[in-house]
This record gives C-alpha cells, sequence and structure tokens, in this order.
C-alpha cells in the first residue's frame, strides 16, 4: 500500500481515537454530575435536619436535579441525553465512515501507521530475555 493511502488511514484513526477520548469526557463529565447532584440532595436534607428550612427549599428547587444544558424547545437536557445524542448523531457516524473507509482500503489490516512504525522503531534486544526468545521465534 502507498504511503499517502497509509498517512489517509492513519488520520481518520486517529480522529476516531480522538472520538472515542471525547466520548468518554462526556462519560466522566455525567458521572461527576451525577455525583454532584447527588451530593447537592445529601446537603438539602443536612440542611433541613439542621433546620434550616428556606435554604434547604433554596438549594431544592433551583439547583438539585437541574436540567445541564437548556432546550430550545423548552425541554432541558440532562447529562445522559446529552450522551445519547453524541453517540446517536456524531461518534457512531464517525465509528461506521472510520470502519468502511478501513474495510475497503486494508481488508486484513487495522492500525497501519502504527504497524509500520512498530516494525521501525521496535527495540532490539541486546540480551536474551524471554521477551526477545518470543520475539525470534515469532517471526
Amino acid at each position: 500500500m502507498d504511503d499517502a493511502t497509509v498517512d489517509a488511514l492513519g488520520l481518520l484513526s486517529q480522529a476516531l481515537e480522538t472520538t472515542v477520548r471525547a466520548r468518554g469526557s462526556l462519560y466522566s463529565w455525567h458521572q461527576l454530575t451525577g455525583s454532584a447532584d447527588k451530593t447537592i440532595g445529601d446537603a438539602v436534607d443536612a440542611l433541613r435536619s439542621a433546620g434550616h428550612i428556606e435554604q434547604a427549599d433554596l438549594v431544592q428547587r433551583e439547583i438539585q436535579g437541574r436540567d445541564v444544558l437548556p432546550a430550545l424547545d423548552g425541554a432541558g437536557k440532562w447529562t445522559f441525553e446529552v450522551i445519547e445524542a453524541y453517540d446517536a448523531g456524531y461518534y457512531r457516524h464517525v465509528e461506521a465512515v472510520e470502519r468502511r473507509v478501513r474495510e475497503a482500503l486494508t481488508p486484513d489490516h487495522g492500525h497501519l501507521a502504527e504497524a509500520e512504525m512498530k516494525q521501525q522503531r521496535r527495540t532490539r534486544c541486546l540480551t536474551v530475555t524471554p521477551c526477545c526468545q518470543a520475539r525470534s521465534s515469532a517471526g
């Protein structure tokens, strides 16, 4: 396969990997926000227990369970809805198109650029170790 194709596929693979990382960041955001909201609920209970009913009501009314994103139609979004929209509207499409292009151009291979780099940059064994013995017997 020519170098230009390997480079192009490497860029597309890099874009997919970045998209996967972005998706992971959304899940972190989702979990952190959910944890914060649970702690806000605990604070509401603690304020009530301490006799601060007005402040507990304020926190509960204004921030507990609040939509994280407003929507134009008036129905705000929670974090799980943002993730679902990202998955359906972007992530799955990037993943599917990257796979189609990769399979069309390299039916038997995945990360071509990395495979070439491995061959070029692989540490050559200077001493006999189990790792080196496995490499030499593998090919």
